[in-house]
């Protein structure tokens, strides 16, 4: 790991978290379910976050592992790290991150997350780091507006988001076919790949998908790194990609400098 270890995982607030990944990460957006927030420093600066929190359909996920109750898993929503942070410090800081979770909330039994293969990749992060694949499906939900943003659908069929839905002109109840075909909206091309991680291992024998081969991905046409879809050589090993990809996922940007004395919470 070399330097990676010299990285220092500490919980931080949501604003300053929320700061971390509007500069770093590829979508530019937070989400607003995360309640744990984790930053990352190297020599007193932050250059990085794990956000994690309720995923936004907990209910569908929920049965993925049998008997698991309500509050007993999380979804890693965002993971944001700066182009200055040395090599391998996503999967050390998964790791950290994992054990601080399982000590701090021994009732967590499992952590999901899902790699974007439509915008930024296919997860080599999460496989470097002990996540297993459970699904690979092709985008039906990413769309692209003709101003360039890129939104969830999900997201305009929520209640509660009507200040989304007035924002981009959606009227609640109709179709998205309709929406695109009125808006200009395009489905995004590309792959959605989902991630478990166990922070019990003995719920892993309570899962209730398939576990898919790595080589699944490549066999869909589902690689993608920083972006761009790729097919590996044969013989490529699952990290060969994965150290400092910020495929979990920020993009290289400038350093983003704050101060070691953030204030924790």
């Amino acid at each position: 790991m070399g330097e990676a270890k010299r990285l220092i995982v500490q919980p931080i607030v949501s604003k300053d978290a929320n700061k971390i990944v509007r500069a770093l990460h590829y979508s530019g957006k937070v989400a607003t379910t995360s309640k744990l927030h984790l930053g990352v420093f190297l020599n007193g600066k932050c250059g990085g976050v794990m956000q994690f929190g309720d995923p936004i359909d907990k209910r569908k996920l929920l049965p993925l592992v049998k008997s698991t109750p309500w509050n007993g898993f999380l979804e890693l929503n965002r993971m944001a790290f700066a182009d200055w942070l040395p090599r391998n410090s996503e999967s050390r800081c998964l790791s950290v991150a994992f054990r601080w979770i399982k000590k701090q909330y021994p009732h967590l039994q499992w952590v999901v997350s899902f790699a974007d293969g439509c915008q930024c990749g296919d997860g080599t992060i999460y496989r470097a780091s002990g996540f297993i694949l459970t699904n690979i499906v092709a985008n039906k939900t990413m769309w692209r507006l003709p101003s360039g943003e890129v939104i969830a659908d999900l997201i305009t069929r929520q209640v509660w988001n009507d200040s989304t839905r007035k924002r981009l002109g959606f009227i609640m109840g109709e179709s998205w076919k309709t929406f695109a075909e009125r808006s200009g909206a395009v489905r995004l091309l590309g792959f959605q790949l989902r991630y478990i991680y166990f922070l019990d291992p003995t719920a892993r024998q309570r899962l209730t998908v398939p576990v898919l081969p790595f080589s699944e991905i490549d066999r869909r046409g589902a690689g993608m790194y920083r972006g761009k879809s790729i097919q590996r050589a044969e013989g490529e090993t699952k990290d060969t990609l994965a150290i400092h990809a910020r495929e979990g996922g920020s993009l290289p940007t400038s350093a983003l400098h704050i101060s070691s004395e953030v204030k924790n919470g």
